[in-house]
C-alpha cells in the first residue's frame, strides 16, 4: 500500500501516519477524517497509511492525523518505533506517560467540545501541548483550559472549528463564512472574529492559534504555522 501525504502538512517538515484501520472510536462531530471528505477516502482501501522509514528521514512524524494514538496504544507505539522523530496525538487522557515521545492532547473532543475539558493532573513530562476545539460559543471553556494549562507552562493551541452542517447558533452566523480551507469548503470563522478571540490572549506567551492567521485572510496549511515543530523540539529537549 503506497503512502498518501496529507495536503495540509505538505511542505511543513511534518509527515502524517495512521497505523490503524477503520474509524476512530471518539466519533467527533464534523471530523474530517471519517466524514467522507478525507484525502484518504475510501478508508478501507488506504489504511493503514504509513510512510517508509527511508522517506521519513528529515521529517517529524505526526502519528494519527486521523484516528487516535490511544486506540490500541501499544500497537500504535510498536508500529511507529522505527521513526526517529515523532509525536503522538490523542483525545483520551490515559497512559500518556507510556508514549516515550512527545504527545499532543485534544482536551475537549466529541460531545465535550462546548461543555467540558480534560484537565490532566499531574502533567506528564512528555505533554507537548494541548489542543482546544474553539468556537465563538465555548469561549468560557477555552478560558478555563488556557488558565489551567498555561499556569503550568503547557502551550495551548486554539483549533478553530469549521462546520460542514448547520451547527452554528443564529447569533454567531455573521462571524462565519462559507469558504474553502484545504480541500473542502466549510462554514469557518472570519478573520475579524478570529482576531477578536486571539486578542484576549495576546500577552499570554503560551497561547497560539492552529494556523498563523485563521479566516479568509489567512491559511490553514501547516507550513505557514510552525507550532508543532517548535513544541516538538522543545519537548524533546525536556525529555533528554
Amino acid at each position: 500500500m503506497s503512502y498518501i501525504e496529507n495536503p495540509k502538512t505538505k511542505g511543513s517538515g511534518i509527515k502524517c501516519v495512521i497505523p490503524q484501520t477503520g474509524t476512530c472510536p471518539m466519533g467527533c462531530d464534523d471530523c474530517f477524517f471519517q466524514s467522507g471528505r478525507s484525502f484518504l477516502e475510501p478508508l478501507d482501501d488506504n489504511l493503514p497509511n504509513m510512510i517508509s522509514d527511508y522517506d521519513s528521514i528529515g521529517n517529524v512524524i505526526r502519528v494519527n492525523d486521523g484516528n487516535d494514538s490511544n486506540n490500541d496504544q501499544m500497537a500504535v507505539i510498536d508500529s511507529c518505533a522505527s521513526y526517529n522523530m515523532k509525536f503522538f496525538n490523542t483525545s483520551i487522557p490515559m497512559n500518556l506517560e507510556k508514549f516515550e515521545d512527545p504527545v499532543v492532547l485534544t482536551v475537549n473532543p466529541g460531545q465535550m467540545t462546548d461543555t467540558k475539558a480534560h484537565l490532566v493532573d499531574p502533567i506528564p513530562k512528555n505533554l507537548m501541548m494541548v489542543r482546544v476545539r474553539t468556537n465563538l460559543w465555548n469561549l468560557d471553556l477555552v478560558d478555563q483550559v488556557v488558565e489551567y494549562y498555561t499556569e503550568k507552562e503547557i502551550p495551548v493551541i486554539l483549533t478553530f472549528m469549521a462546520y460542514f452542517g448547520g451547527d452554528i447558533p443564529e447569533e454567531h452566523k455573521n462571524s462565519y463564512v462559507y469558504r474553502k480551507r484545504t480541500l473542502n469548503s466549510y462554514n469557518a470563522i472570519t478573520t475579524v472574529a478570529w482576531e477578536s478571540v486571539m486578542e484576549k490572549y495576546k500577552y499570554n506567551k503560551w497561547v497560539y492559534s492552529c494556523g498563523k492567521i485563521e479566516g479568509e485572510k489567512g491559511s490553514s496549511v501547516c507550513h505557514r504555522c510552525g507550532n508543532c515543530l517548535r513544541e516538538y523540539f522543545h519537548t524533546k529537549e525536556k525529555l533528554a
